[in-house]
Parts: structure tokens; C-alpha cells; sequence
């Protein structure tokens, strides 16, 4: 049962109208201000998907923050630092290096490419359409397991936790408000926001620290409380369940751990690093919209400063609730755990929420609410975003590639309702783990190394082809499909029930960390014979789609035009076969009925905007941004200054400065916290 001390802290207040008046006025005012923002570019494809390609170094770097730091790390590092100690930081400290490999590697290739998504890289890179659609999809289903259905439910933890509200019931409440804003606002409302969201949560998290730092008496009293911050139960227990680990303040850990090994935190991890940071939509989109490569570059310096504020942001936050509420958020007796956040196998989900709840005056913790909705819809507006831009570009224009702008506008939108669905089923399969975090990173484990294998070799090798990849990658989805769900068909028994455990050692054994390695390399391995033994890529087909190639001006011979063409091509005989005869004197006008529908974008034709339209379809076009788009004849292309990776000298030398800057003291910081 909670100590005298603890029943104080617990009991607490419910938020009251200052708090309310907080949080309203905050979604006025962010809502207003993102959708003001968005005018200038949602009226078009490229500016809805991409911004226009014009955000300041500042913006990028806040919305690469921002759109990582949702309120699953909120609840999943405080969580995971309550449970283990500092050791889930090496994820933060680790993204800082993956990031000046996004700026300096990946983002000059994209640029020089002139891509709008990471499927469409491979596209162009590769050729067929194999690739692309099966990594659009691979994208999405990796958003449903890992992003939308695990931010939702830690968002959810923390409204339950301070409102009383029904979990679906919170759930609704926020998706409806961030697919709503996404819908209308396209990416520069998501950039903007992300920016001021930023701003919100460092302030709101700090001011936590503090008081939370206070509370326990400072760091040298953090580090003697942590580790006897046992729960009643454990010390009353003859198992070392629920007692602190003795490596909490330790980032490297034993080869062995079951927690996080240092081979799979070196090696694993930036496996895993390297698809999420230089691969993923969300991220890479972003870095994108930059305004020239130095901007692109100054942000993801930016984002990698940010990555230091986690540890002492949220982790530390993490073990003083654990401090706080050892009876609670450190709970490991199955019984007591169901009773306080309605799980067996731990409680230390809630304990950012109940540090917020507990620790916070009147109107702070309407602030901090504010703070977290503020992490839960940046996260989720940037993922419904990337994810409504990969179907419509990747898989919709495939389907139909005749499609108009504002069909893939709209298709585009109502997109984000079907995966605003399909992560609201997934969350109960998420609600039964134990630690958030590791449950993420476990999924990313499983699916995503063979990715990261098949875009660094893409980026960095000539010799990679279509076949090479392709291959590779169906290799690596059965591998992982297989581990993932054997080890999801089994259940883990909490602490003390060890005895119960039936899964088998291939499983029980190997870290997901250490899969993850293993993976990488067989798709690697599997890529490289696969094309060597194969045709190889001629050199004037991949001119600026290689790290080696970038800058290079002669013009490029795409494999996906040669490809279209020869598909046309193959169409058109068809055509002229099936309707001999009558059908050559009309074959002219069909022509140009083609051209008409592939090229002539009219997105919304005189009489259906003019003075006739009724409310409800000047509210639907609104809505869709079409209401101000012009007729398109010519394809989306990216003006050359956006495909240009010039640099000025002085901005080169001012972010190689900062780069290596960034380095010596991530460096630092993994010496100290060894």
C-alpha cells in the first residue's frame, strides 16, 4: 500500500478552471495561427505536401524536435526511466549523430534527386513500381504500429490520468481535433506549429524538472533515492522484483541485459536509427522543405541540440516520480498494478502524468496538459501528414495515374480518416505491453532494418539494381514478419512469474536490438549477391541519385520515363489492336481526351466554383484547399534552385563548425553517463 507521504501526493486535486481556461485558449490560439499559416501553400500539391520548400533553418530543426517528441516519449522515456534508469536516453543521444548523417548524406541526394517522397527516391533510383508500393505500404503499417496507436495511448494515459476521462472516449477527442487541423492546414500549418509546440513543451518540461529536482532534494539526492525506491510489495518479497536496477545510472550495460545490451545500443540501435532519421517520411519530409541545403543542414544541427534536453527533460522526471510514488509508478505485484493504472505487468506509463498532476500548482498543470496535447498532436498531425502523402503519390497515383489535383487532394485528406481508424484498433495490442518505449523500439526492430539496408546501399553503391533490392527486401519482411509475430503470439508473465514463461530462447534470448543487426546484414548481404549477379544500372541513369553522383549537371536519363514510355507505348498497341478499324480516324481526338486527363489539372472547372456554388461545396473545397487552384497543364516539377545542393562558404563552414561541435559533446555526454 502507498506510504502516508505518497496517499498526500496521490490525493491531489482535478484540474480546475484556470487549468481549463489554459488548455482552451491554447488550442484557439494554435489552431488559428496553423491554419492562418497554411494559406499561402495548400492550394497546391507540392506546397499542401511539402511547404513550398521554403522553411527556415529554425522551423525545420523545431519540427524535427517536435515531430519525434511526442507524447509518447512523454510517457514512454519518463516510463522507461522510472522502470530502468537513464539507460533508454542512448536512444536521444544516439539520434543526435544519425542526424548530421540525414544532413550531410541523405538530404544533398533527395535534393539533387528532386523527390518528394522516400518511395519515390527508390523510384527513381531503381526503377518498376515493385519497390516503391511495397515501401509505401511497409511506411504505413509502420506508422499504425509504432506512431499513431502507441502516441494515441500515451496521450490517452495522461488525459485519463488528469480528466477521469474513458481512454476511446480521450482518444476520439484528440484525433478528432489533429485530423481536422491536418486536413485543412497541409504541411506549412504542421512546420509552423510544430515550431510554437517546441516552445511549449521545453518550457512546460523544464519548469516540471525544477520542481521535480526540488522535490527530491537534487541530483545527488536523486541518485541515493532512486535505488531505494523499492515498493512496499518487493520489500516485503524474497524476489528482487520492483527493486531500482543497479546499472540505472549507467548508459553502456552488460552484453547480456535484457534491457539494453551496449551491442545492441551501438550497433542495433543505429540500425534502426538510420531508417527513422534518413528514410522515414515524417522526418525526411521536413528536412525537405528546407529553403536550400544549409537550411536543411542548420535544422537537423538544431534537432541534434534539442536531443540532449530527453535526459534531463523526461528520464530524470521519470525516476523522481518513481522517488515520489514508489508504491505506484514502481509497482510489481501483478494485483496492486491492475488496481492503480489497470495493468499487471507495471505501472510506469503513468509516471510523467502523475509528476504533472501531483507536483504542479493550479493553471501549470492546465499548462502542462497543454504541453502534452501540444507532443501528442504535433506527432500525430506530422505522421498523418507523411502518411496521407505516401498513399496519394506511392499508391493512389499507381492506381490512377490519370488522377487530377484535386482528386489526390482529397484523396489525400480523407486518407488520414482510414488511419485514424485502423491505430485506434491497434491500441489494445499496445495497452498489454509493459514499457511504451520498448515496445516501439521492438516493432522498429522487426520491420525496419531491412529499409535502412536497402537506402544506405542505394545512396552510397551504384551497383544496387531493382532486382538486388527488391529481393532484399522481401527477404528481410518474411524474417521480421516471422519474429514479430511469434513473439506477439506469446504473452510475458510479470515479474515473479518467470516460471510461467513458455516462449522459446530464439525469442526469449535474442534482444531486439541484437535482431535488428542480424537482419540488417542478411538483407545486405542478400541485396549485394542478388545484383552482382544481375544487370547492372547503366551510369547515365543514375546521375544525382547517388551520394557519389550528386554533383553531377549532365542531364539524367530516368529508368522510370524509359519505363512509362515503353508501358505507353505497349498500351497504345494495344489499344489499336482491340479497336481496328473504326477507331484510327478517332484515335486523334482520344489522344487528346488523354492528354487532357493526365496533364490538364483543371482542378475545379468554372461552373462548379463560380457564383452557382452553394455554401456546402465552397465549404468542401475550402476544406480540400482546392478553392484557389488554377489550372496545372504541366507535370509537378520542382523548380531547379529546389534540386540545386550549392552552397555558400560561409554557411558550409558555420554548420561543419556546428556539426563537429555537436559531436565532441554528444561524446562527452556518453563518457559521462558511461
Amino acid at each position: 500500500m502507498p506510504s502516508v507521504e505518497e496517499e498526500k501526493l496521490l490525493k491531489g486535486t482535478n484540474l480546475e478552471w484556470p487549468d481549463i481556461v489554459v488548455i482552451v485558449l491554447y488550442f484557439v490560439i494554435i489552431l488559428g495561427f496553423g491554419i492562418w499559416s497554411s494559406t499561402r501553400n495548400r492550394g497546391s500539391v507540392g506546397g499542401y505536401f511539402l511547404a513550398g520548400r521554403n522553411m527556415h533553418w529554425m522551423l525545420v530543426g523545431g519540427s524535427l524536435f517536435a515531430s519525434n517528441i511526442g507524447s509518447g516519449h512523454f510517457v514512454g522515456l519518463a516510463g522507461s526511466g522510472a522502470a530502468s534508469g537513464i539507460g533508454i536516453a542512448v536512444f536521444e543521444l544516439n539520434a543526435i549523430f544519425i542526424l548530421l548523417l540525414l544532413g550531410w548524406i541523405f538530404v544533398p541526394v533527395y535534393i539533387a534527386a528532386g523527390v518528394f517522397t522516400m518511395p519515390e527516391y527508390l523510384r527513381k533510383r531503381f526503377g518498376g513500381q515493385r519497390i516503391r508500393v511495397y515501401l509505401a505500404i511497409l511506411a504505413l503499417l509502420l506508422y499504425i504500429f509504432t506512431k499513431i496507436s502507441a502516441d494515441l495511448y500515451a496521450g490517452a494515459v495522461f488525459i485519463q490520468q488528469s480528466l477521469q476521462f474513458n481512454l476511446y472516449v480521450a482518444i476520439v477527442i484528440l484525433l478528432a481535433i489533429s485530423a481536422i487541423f491536418t486536413i485543412t492546414g497541409g504541411l506549412t500549418a504542421v512546420i509552423w506549429t510544430d515550431f510554437i509546440q517546441t516552445i511549449i513543451m521545453i518550457i512546460g518540461a523544464f519548469v516540471l524538472m525544477i520542481l521535480g529536482f526540488v522535490e527530491v532534494g537534487g541530483f545527488q539526492q536523486l541518485a541515493l533515492k532512486y535505488f531505494e525506491s523499492a515498493p512496499t510489495t518487493s520489500l516485503n518479497s524474497t524476489t528482487a522484483c520492483g527493486l531500482a536496477n543497479p546499472d540505472a545510472f549507467h548508459l553502456f550495460r552488460d552484453v547480456n541485459s535484457p534491457d539494453l545490451p551496449w551491442t545492441g545500443v551501438i550497433f542495433g540501435l543505429t540500425v534502426s536509427g538510420v531508417w527513422y532519421w534518413c528514410s522515414d517520411q515524417v522526418i525526411v519530409q521536413r528536412a525537405l522543405a528546407a529553403k536550400n541545403l544549409s537550411h536543411a543542414k542548420g535544422g537537423t544541427i538544431l534537432a541534434g541540440y534539442l536531443k540532449f534536453l530527453p535526459l534531463f527533460l523526461l528520464v530524470f522526471p521519470g525516476m523522481m516520480a518513481r522517488i515520489l510514488f514508489p508504491d505506484t509508478v514502481g509497482c510489481s505485484d501483478p494485483e496492486s498494478c491492475k488496481k492503480y493504472c489497470g495493468k499487471e505487468r507495471g505501472c510506469s506509463d503513468i509516471a510523467y502524468p502523475m509528476l504533472v498532476l501531483k507536483l504542479m500548482p493550479v493553471g501549470a498543470r492546465g499548462m502542462m496538459l497543454a504541453c502534452m496535447m501540444a507532443a501528442l498532436m504535433s506527432s500525430l498531425t506530422s505522421i498523418f501528414n507523411s502518411g496521407s502523402t505516401i498513399f496519394t503519390i506511392d499508391v493512389w497515383k499507381r492506381m490512377r495515374k490519370n488522377a487530377s489535383d484535386v482528386e489526390l487532394m482529397i484523396v489525400g485528406r480523407v486518407f488520414v480518416l482510414v488511419l485514424v481508424g485502423v491505430g485506434i484498433a491497434w491500441i489494445p495490442v499496445v495497452q498489454s505491453g509493459s514499457e511504451l518505449f520498448h515496445y516501439i523500439q521492438a516493432v522498429t526492430s522487426y520491420l525496419a532494418p531491412p529499409i535502412c539496408a536497402v537506402y544506405v546501399l542505394a545512396v552510397l553503391w551504384k551497383r544496387i539494381n531493382e532486382q538486388g533490392a527488391f529481393w532484399g527486401l522481401m527477404i528481410g519482411l518474411v524474417t521480421g514478419m516471422i519474429r514479430f509475430g511469434w513473439e506477439f503470439s506469446y504473452t510475458v508473465p510479470p515479474c515473479g512469474q518467470e516460471h510461467l514463461d513458455t516462449r522459446p530462447s530464439i525469442i526469449k534470448d535474442v534482444h531486439y536490438l541484437h535482431f535488428g543487426i542480424i537482419l540488417f546484414f542478411v538483407v545486405a548481404i542478400s541485396t549485394t549477391i542478388i545484383s552482382l549477379v544481375t544487370k547492372e544500372i547503366p551510369d547515365d541513369r543514375l546521375v544525382r541519385l547517388t551520394f557519389w553522383t550528386r554533383h553531377e549537371t549532365r542531364e539524367r536519363l530516368d529508368i522510370s520515363d524509359i519505363e512509362d514510355e515503353e508501358a505507353e507505348k505497349k498500351n497504345l498497341e494495344r489499344n489499336e489492336v482491340d479497336s481496328y478499324g473504326s477507331s484510327k480516324t478517332a484515335t486523334p481526338a482520344a489522344s487528346v481526351d488523354n492528354v487532357a486527363g493526365s496533364q490538364g489539372h483543371l482542378v475545379v472547372e468554372e461552373q462548379n466554383t463560380g457564383t452557382e456554388t452553394n455554401c456546402c461545396k465552397r465549404a468542401f473545397f475550402w476544406i480540400c484547399g482546392i478553392e484557389r487552384m488554377r489550372d496545372q497543364s504541366e507535370p509537378q516539377v520542382l523548380p531547379d534552385d529546389h534540386t540545386s545542393i550549392k552552397e555558400q562558404p560561409r554557411w558550409k563552414t558555420f554548420t561543419d563548425i556546428n556539426a563537429i561541435i555537436l559531436m565532441v559533446l554528444a561524446i562527452f555526454m556518453w563518457g559521462f553517463f558511461y
